[in-house]
């Protein structure tokens, strides 16, 4: 077989492949075999009837077309292989010549999309300037009250329902005179927004036994979306009762014999939350200083195939503004896949058998799934290379960080070492943002 390969633009090529016709005769062979056990010829045994007598009965041309089909995987990925190129999305196939006669030679053409080719900038020492990490008083507070609420009480109260208050309630939703849904002594956090629009400014200033009608859209069900009216009925009110911040409650909250210590963690934590957000912030600034200086041409076919499952799978086809935001974000996280696969190759990065698992894992956790499950569901749906691509990009923009000078506002080092295990599994963040999809 001979090929050869010519680039159409940055980002697809045009293969053309000439197939001798004895390395396309075990195709030929193995259809007629196929097409005499399909046949009924008076005088011969099914399954053994001469080609000759199936080229008349039923035409070389679609003996030539099985044949076809059956070898052109193999001649395309043979193609693909000899001229290094690297596929994405499906190919386009011209067959320009077939053999019909023995000896003549199959002769295709086959456009497809291709990865670019990328000029990575030099990354080594790159200058990223972050915030200052200062937990304020504030960010302290804000992690007491909220270790507080976790042992605080709920005591009923005979007063109007404020925000934070917990109230039990029943609901009813009817559009027109069809009740739609109704449920009773439901518990509710007025403030948390979490049901229904509407309804935490309805239950504020709403006592015991007291009753309101407002109009919301349903949150869900047949109708959801519809306007129905919501009639809302509270049975009780209950406050929050917190404990109060001393020795007590540090023995109660936490492995701390007093308060004074457990300020002094609680700080240490809120000040490793913030030094978390500016390794998350150089992270982002790294991929997207990347992002601005290189040049990555994109496929259109790809974004548009992107776009349009998007934009099905949620009935939004013919919204051309949603359609717009789809496009950028499709295009940029695809920008950002090639990226960062050009930086796996540079740098070399290989992903191990606990790098998978320790993803696996967390990715089940996210979809409230078994590990094991999760794992078996994604190898049937032939995922696990994916998967692994997704691991090494993580690790190839870590490499990146790792390398980069970052220094905080106020001109201080800022060493991210400490993070790189976290940032590295937070970093698919940043690419996923942008909605993309991965593709060999």
């Amino acid at each position: 077989m001979k090929s050869a390969v010519e680039t159409l633009n940055p980002t697809r090529v045009k293969l053309t492949v000439e197939v001798p016709f004895e390395e396309l005769k075990p195709s030929l062979d193995a259809a007629y075999k196929t097409i005499a056990s399909q046949i009924s010829v008076p005088g011969f045994r099914q399954g053994k009837v001469p080609a000759r007598i199936i080229d008349q009965r039923v035409g070389r041309g679609a003996v030539l077309q099985e044949a076809v089909n059956d070898a052109l995987p193999k001649f395309y990925g043979q193609a693909v292989e000899e001229n290094k190129v690297r596929p994405l999305g499906q190919p386009e196939l011209d067959v320009t010549e077939v053999p019909a006669e023995d000896g003549q030679e199959l002769k295709f053409t086959i456009e497809v999309d291709v990865r670019p080719e990328i000029t990575l900038p030099d990354y080594e020492g790159l200058a990223i300037e972050v915030d200052e990490v200062a937990a304020s008083d504030e960010d302290v507070e804000e992690r007491l009250t909220s270790l507080r609420q976790r042992f605080g009480t709920l005591t009923g109260v005979d007063r109007e329902a404020q925000t934070g208050d917990f109230v039990s309630i029943d609901l009813t939703a009817k559009i027109g005179d069809e009740e739609i849904d109704a449920v009773k002594g439901i518990s509710y956090e007025i403030g948390t927004g979490n049901m229904l629009d509407g309804l935490d400014e309805a239950l504020v200033g709403m006592k015991a036994e007291e009753t309101k009608t407002f109009t919301a859209p349903l949150a869900g069900g047949d109708r959801e979306g519809e306007d129905a009216e919501i009639t809302v009925t509270v049975q009780s009110v209950k406050e929050r009762v917190l404990p109060e911040l001393d020795d007590d409650f540090a023995q109660l909250a936490s492995e701390f014999d007093t308060l004074e210590e457990l300020k002094a963690d609680v700080t240490a934590q809120a000040e490793r939350a913030k030094k978390f957000e500016q390794g998350v912030q150089a992270r982002d600034k790294v991929l997207e200083h990347l992002l601005d200086n290189t040049e990555i041409p994109v496929p259109d076919a790809l974004v548009e195939a992107e776009v349009h499952s998007h934009l099905e799978n949620e009935n939004r086809l013919e919204d051309d503004e949603h359609r717009a935001e789809v496009q950028e974000s499709a295009r940029k996280a695809l920008r950002a896949q090639f990226l960062l696969d050009a930086i796996v190759e540079k740098e070399e990065v290989s992903v191990g058998q606990p790098e998978l698992i320790e993803y696996l894992v967390m990715s089940a956790s996210q979809y409230g799934m078994d590990p094991n499950e999760f794992a078996k569901a994604v190898d049937e749906a032939g995922q696990i290379p994916a998967m692994v691509a997704e691991v090494a990009r993580r690790k190839a923009l870590a490499t990146v960080l790792e390398k980069a000078a970052v220094k905080d506002t106020a001109g201080n080092d800022v060493d991210l070492n400490e993070l790189n295990v976290e940032l590295a599994d937070t970093t698919g963040e940043a690419i996923e943002d942008h909605e993309g999809h991965d593709h060999a």
